[in-house]
């Protein structure tokens, strides 16, 4: 009889993925369902919704049907207890809400870089609030929040961007700090640049998608589904002495130097 054991099974966890309904939180989210994890994810879109809770079903898990907007704490409030309602625990609350516009920094309105740091920054806040209470009733509670390589460094006409997801890993380390004696982990992911249908035309055949990949080691851009490794680690025991961390999957971009 085999004694091995699957560190990085999430049977029997319960995840919430606000913003999983599409992009990349929409891939880590079936990653974790395909791992074991009863997944719910939400947006403000039903349709988005209900399209991502059927690809959860499909592999064998559970889920619940419910929109909720990052920015309102009584709709992720009323989530948080449908969740509770049917599952009974929250495990994994994982914040992949976001948003960017590129966009030369002296022509953005303060307005603009308001709601820009609003979903990015304050949403993360509002959710992290929202969940705390059930995560530390868990007693093996995860948040994984999305920072970005712009937590790092600078890429061009993004600054509210950049600003919110350097907020959101400091907001991170912050959150590690005080809910460690809780038995909450915090912890962030920064994905490199991965190609979607959203940004290909930004990234296909310009200066910018071919600076990202000289200075990218792998020289290629990343696959969605290579960020589920590092959400599924987080999310599970393997992670248990692990937080206020942020693992960079980039391909190696942030260790470049010289790649010639």
């Amino acid at each position: 009889m085999s004694n091995v054991r699957n560190f990085t099974d999430l049977t029997g966890r319960v995840a919430v993925v606000v913003g999983g309904t599409s992009g990349l939180g929409r891939v880590m989210a079936i990653g974790m369902a395909q791992a074991g994890a009863d997944v719910v994810v939400t947006g403000r879109r039903d349709s988005l919704v209900n399209e991502v809770a059927g690809e959860i079903e499909a592999a064998g898990r559970q889920t619940l049907r419910q929109t909720a907007d990052v920015l309102d704490r009584a709709s992720l409030d009323s989530l948080r207890d449908s969740v509770l309602a049917k599952f009974g625990h929250i495990d994994v609350l994982l914040n992949a809400a976001g948003r960017t516009v590129r966009k030369p920094t002296v022509d953005q309105s303060v307005d603009e870089f308001k709601s820009i740091m609003d979903t990015n920054l304050t949403g993360t806040l509002i959710s992290c609030q929202c969940f705390y209470p059930a995560l530390v009733a868990s007693g093996r509670g995860r948040v994984i929040n999305i920072a970005s390589l712009s937590s790092f460094v600078s890429l061009k006409e993004v600054a509210a961007y950049a600003a919110s997801k350097s907020g959101v890993l400091s907001l991170t380390k912050s959150l590690a700090i005080e809910w460690a004696p809780k038995g909450v982990n915090v912890n962030a992911i920064a994905p490199g640049v991965y190609r979607t249908e959203l940004n290909a035309a930004l990234l296909d055949g310009t200066d910018r998608g071919r600076e990202f990949l000289l200075r990218t080691p792998m020289k290629r851009f990343g696959k969605p589904d290579e960020l589920i490794g590092a959400a599924v680690l987080l999310a599970s025991d393997a992670a248990s002495f692990i937080t206020g961390e942020c693992i960079t999957v980039d391909g190696g971009f942030l260790c470049s130097g010289v790649n010639s």
